[in-house]
């Protein structure tokens, strides 16, 4: 289910660890005695969170920090089967329209307030709360009519209509159980150091430099499939910020870091060499990075040029001389992690199948730098990308000379995060390197129904770049968004997914992945399945 790229991997008890090692001797986890104490260093390539509430806003460098601090109600494994964790049983009312939620009675947050069903309506209604400024979290739970407490420890989730994802959504670290006390402290203050009932609590944040991690002594809820009980093994994490590849790995090499992330292919090639190191690499779920083409405007709003775009393009050239073995093309809308993902995805690299698309289209001028012209008008496909997005700038480099050689003049616009949303917010663009991570099909639902065009969440953020409204499309989504028949609901998403590939609407290119590289002094790191981010919850250094 979840495609990795190694060379050996190493499965927990449980089944629920996906730890990849390259280059060396292998994971011997199981046949050390786990050291308590000590500091992890953990040096990230992603973004620095401007708020450690992953409530606020929803993105991946948050997720990573937050999965050490705080929990869900549901575990999602490796299966993307429903467990239980902060929860204990749940049952869906015979109309679909509520949930009835049982919950653990032995749960305390880290600052010693009880965890109960007036927590989970708390935290709720703060995620649906416009106030809050949730983006992911809030479009997962738009369906959500309101939170009863019938019971101390008994929630009831109300709805508007069905909703087959809720309880994967529920187990995303982007809806975590926070407690209520902190959360009354007002959403600065709640930035600065969420709290919640994970293994970890925050200490410190130093703005451009670390978040420090400290472990939470009252420690009691592991998650399943962990290798122990109690408390973590380690005192503490420092969470740097190191946005250079370069440096990151050296870093690691040195042992300035024991762990880092969004290891770059050439480094992870290297540390195939390197016996002292680890390399993990695995699907993220949701939707893989893609080019999603601009439909509200030329040249992309003509669906023969998106075809025609498609076929001058040549992503596995691109993939292969770019990441150099370390990731495979993505062939679906879905992420080859996320249930129900379908390989939709045919289309090759064909210039001679561009060309013919592009003659009917009436692109059938040229200027003097070979672009294909049309009334007066040059073929320029906008294209702003940031570093946010887990894109090699050279895929965007052979994108370009590739589509070329057909008539496209790509125009690459490389941006600081902040103005790359801006321009996505306003649409201004013809091709958008994009991602969603959700660990469930229901992320075509928020990403493509037409109801994802407008203004969604705050921040003037919408979901559905392509800009699709295709009411089949909606009906398929909506059908496979209210039923619980696993069948039923696979097929629905393979027809989704169908009509996305043959409207050329999208371009996927890989998929998201967890690249992490590691000390291999470093045992225990595990990837919980929902979200394939790292805990360290059963992490120790040797």
């Amino acid at each position: 289910m979840r495609k990795l790229t190694s060379t050996a991997a190493a499965l927990t008890a449980a089944g629920a660890l996906l730890l990849t090692a390259c280059g060396g001797s292998g994971d011997d986890d199981a046949s050390a005695t786990p050291r308590p104490g000590g500091t992890l260093v953990y040096a990230t390539g992603d973004d620095e969170p401007t708020c450690l509430d992953p409530q606020q806003r929803g993105n991946v460098p948050q997720a990573l920090l937050a999965t050490q601090y705080l929990q869900t109600l549901f575990f999602q494994d490796d299966k993307g089967e429903i467990l239980p964790w902060l929860a204990t049983s749940w049952t869906e009312a015979p109309d679909h329209l509520s949930w009835t939620v049982e919950l653990r009675d032995d749960v305390r947050f880290s600052d010693g307030t009880p965890f109960d069903a007036a927590a989970v309506k708390t935290n709720i209604e703060r995620v649906l709360d416009p106030e809050t400024g949730s983006t992911t979290g809030r479009l997962a739970l738009s369906k959500v009519a309101a939170v009863q407490v019938p019971a101390p420890h008994t929630a009831r989730i109300e709805l508007k209509e069905p909703d087959s994802a809720l309880l994967e959504s529920l187990s995303m670290v982007w809806l975590p159980m926070q407690s209520p006390a902190a959360l009354a402290r007002g959403l600065t203050a709640n930035c600065e150091s969420p709290v919640g009932t994970g293994p970890f609590t925050v200490e410190s944040w130093h703005r451009q430099d670390s978040v420090t991690l400290v472990r939470n002594a009252n420690f009691t809820t592991p998650p399943p499939g962990s290798a122990h009980t109690g408390p973590a093994y380690l005192d503490r994490i420092t969470w740097r910020f190191v946005p250079d590849g370069t440096s990151r790995f050296a870093a690691l090499q040195s042992g300035q870091a024991d762990v880092v992330d969004v290891l770059e292919p050439q480094h992870a090639v290297a540390a195939k060499g390197n016996p002292n190191l680890a390399v993990t690499i695995a699907a993220r779920p949701g939707k893989p990075v893609q080019l999603e083409l601009n439909t509200t405007r030329a040249p992309f709003d003509d669906a023969s040029v998106r075809e025609a775009f498609w076929a001058s393009v040549d992503i596995d050239a691109a993939l292969a001389s770019v990441y150099l073995g370390t990731t495979e093309r993505a062939t679906s809308p879905l992420s080859s992690s996320t249930r129900y993902a379908a390989d939709t995805i045919r289309d090759t690299y064909d210039p001679a199948k561009a060309a013919a698309l592009l003659d009917a289209a009436g692109w059938t001028g040229r200027d003097g730098d070979g672009i294909r012209t049309k009334d007066g008008r040059r073929l320029t496909v906008s294209l702003p990308y940031t570093t946010a997005i887990p894109l090699q700038p050279g895929v965007y480099e052979q994108i370009q000379a590739t589509a070329k050689k057909s008539g496209f003049d790509v125009e690459l616009r490389p941006l600081d995060t902040a103005k790359w949303w801006i321009a996505n917010n306003e649409w201004d663009y013809d091709a958008l390197p994009m991602y969603y991570t959700k660990n469930s099909p229901d992320v075509l639902r928020i990403t493509y129904h037409s109801a994802a065009n407008a203004d969604a969440t705050p921040n003037s953020y919408h979901a559905n770049n392509v800009h699709l409204a295709d009411p089949e499309v909606d009906r398929l989504l909506t059908e496979a968004g209210q039923t619980t028949d696993e069948a039923v609901r696979a097929d629905l998403y393979r027809r989704v997914q169908q009509t996305l590939a043959d409207g050329h609407y999208i371009l996927p290119v890989h998929d998201q992945q967890t690249r992490i590289g590691a000390q291999k002094k470093v045992k225990g790191i595990r990837l919980l399945p929902s979200l394939a981010l790292p805990s360290f919850y059963d992490t120790w250094i040797g």
